[in-house]
């Protein structure tokens, strides 16, 4: 019986540090049952929640029943009359008891509710439950989060997953029309697909043996637009300056491996080009992170992470790093952009029957009476109390666990200056040809204004770098709708416009180059910004060959940025 009271434990109890819904429970100290039951319970729950609103009020079972909650009758009923193996409690437990006093009244108006939808099976009632339930909820939950499953080359293709992991999948046409074995293949972004939120992937053998990568459909993007749809030249080598947990880092391995592979088909090679990543992170926490996902994804022998790794303490010049054409920047931001991943946005609850004062009394003697243990070990908690709401978890992506909050405009510019200082330095890597700068911000100050300062910084003045055009960019870049933007939308946290000029003034085919992302659209990612830089010229620019700037130039470039004036 502990698992309902651990789900509702989790499902009501504040989270003021972030993360995932998924995270909360597995790092829970407070649960008993094991994390992934819980988990199983609130997500299968989930699904049905609608429906079982609709027979537990029809049946009348809280009025009947004063031990019940709204938030554990939905939990009790749901195993009662769903789950194989019933509710997970001793037949004598009283809120087992409880529940099943009414099995017939239950079950009655689960057939009477699955007749009224026209559903012959179970699997039929499933899915219109959730049409109905987007229906019912309205605008709120018009936002789709599917699952995003990237396939990863380096171990297998996305024939041969289809063929095996997603075999009993059918494909659709629209991320609107996902639902259990439903699954849509991405037109951006290759071998990327999407399933349905709540889907459990992570079991699957493919999951644990690092054939497929659970990774954000915006946070592809960068290592797309940078390597794009062809393979580099012979000996070209990569860099990740800010890659720990390693989507990124694994993403372009898995390009390269695809790219390498088809080329050879192409030129009836073998072996493919040699091609190497560097990965860092400056956190020797983040750095072991990101240096079991390079091996998970079969990436060792592509990739070396450097642990402990400053980016801006790498000196261009060092020999280590002569072959490094392509750098992918994602350094630290706002997080203004992050959405739910695998969280259920809403759970609806059952109302009671009784209301008023004389209820809540007897709520108060109920608590007083019944605080005795479950299961006979535990007390009840107040989480057991659950009131008449829609419940909520917090939100998060996969790249970045927790949103940083209370962000104001001063800070947003401390963030902007290092991000700029990030870019910067990477311009300075001699062989470099390409950078992509992405960040998970909606904030005009993290991105396109960062994106201007860096084309009227000395460095890329002098090595002729500037914005990767639409036109250049890999097909399913190209295709991508939402571009950057003029003026600042305020999607998440609120900036100071008063305080800060935030319009730019990048040419309309700059903005074409620069992508976004919107949360709460219905293209299924949260907010996102990337932009791509490309090196025209081979050559310094006339008197500035051997590199060196003078110490006035130095100085002007070490000022901190203060925002745009008014």
């Amino acid at each position: 019986m502990s698992v309902y009271y651990d789900a509702v434990t989790i499902l009501t109890a504040p989270s003021p540090n972030g993360g995932s819904f998924k995270s909360r429970i597995y790092n829970a100290r407070t649960i008993k049952s094991t994390p992934a039951q819980v988990y199983a319970l609130i997500i299968e729950t989930s699904k049905w929640d609608i429906l079982l609103k609709e027979v537990i009020e029809n049946a009348g079972i809280l009025k009947l029943e004063p031990k019940l909650t709204p938030l554990l009758s939905l939990l009790l009923v749901h195993d009662h009359l769903i789950a194989k193996s019933g509710i997970a409690a001793k037949a004598t437990h009283p809120l087992r008891q409880a529940v099943e006093r009414h099995k017939a009244r239950l079950r009655g108006e689960f057939i009477k509710a699955r007749v009224r939808r026209g559903c012959a099976t179970i699997p039929d009632l499933k899915t219109a439950i959730q049409t109905e339930k987007r229906a019912v909820l309205g605008p709120s939950s018009a936002a789709i989060y599917p699952r995003w499953v990237r396939v990863n080359n380096l171990r297998t293709t996305l024939a041969q997953q289809l063929a095996t992991t997603f075999a009993g999948y059918d494909q659709v046409e629209s991320l609107a029309a996902l639902a259990d074995k439903k699954i849509w293949i991405d037109p951006n972004v290759p071998d990327l697909l999407a399933i349905a939120p709540g889907v459990e992937i992570s079991s699957s053998a493919a999951y644990r043996t690092g054939q497929v990568i659970l990774q954000d459909k915006a946070s592809c993007f960068p290592a797309y637009l940078l390597i794009g749809d062809e393979d580099w030249e012979e000996g070209m080598d990569l860099l990740d300056g800010c890659a720990a947990p390693g989507n990124k880092t694994t993403h372009m391995a898995s390009l390269v491996a695809k790219y390498g592979a088809d080329n050879n088909k192409k030129n009836g090679t073998k072996g493919g080009r040699k091609h190497h990543v560097f990965s860092m992170d400056q956190s020797p926490v983040r750095a072991k992170i990101l240096q079991k996902m390079v091996s998970t994804a079969g990436a060792d022998p592509l990739v070396t992470v450097l642990p402990g790794q400053d980016f801006l303490a790498l000196d261009p010049e060092d020999p280590r790093f002569e072959n490094v054409s392509g750098l992918l920047l994602d350094p630290s931001c706002s997080g203004s952009g992050i959405i739910g991943r695998d969280d259920v946005p809403k759970l609806v609850l059952p109302e009671t029957a009784v209301q008023g004062q004389g209820q809540a009394g007897k709520k108060r003697k109920r608590k007083a009476e019944d605080g005795g243990n479950r299961d006979g070990e535990e007390k009840k908690t107040k989480a057991e109390a659950e009131a008449e709401t829609v419940v909520q978890t917090p939100a998060a992506t996969d790249e970045n666990d927790v949103a940083v909050s209370g962000m104001d405009t001063e800070r947003l510019i401390k963030l902007s200056n290092l991000q700029t200082r990030i870019v910067e330095h990477a311009l300075a890597f001699p062989a470099a040809t390409r950078v992509t700068y992405s960040t998970c911000s909606v904030h005009l100050l993290e991105n396109e204004a960062v994106v201007q300062r860096i084309l009227a910084s000395e460095v890329a003045r002098r090595r002729g770098w500037r914005v990767l055009r639409r036109d250049e960019q890999p097909e399913g870049m190209r295709k991508w709708g939402h571009r950057g933007e003029r003026k600042e939308r305020v999607v998440g946290d609120k900036v100071d416009e008063e305080a800060v000029q935030t319009d730019v003034t990048l040419s309309d085919e700059e903005l074409e180059g620069c992508l976004r992302c919107w949360p709460g659209d219905d293209e299924g990612t949260g907010g996102f910004f990337v932009a791509g830089f490309v090196r025209d010229g081979a050559a310094e620019q006339p008197g500035d060959g051997d590199g060196e700037v003078d110490n006035e130039d130095d100085e002007e470039e070490d000022e901190e940025w203060g925002g745009f004036s008014d």
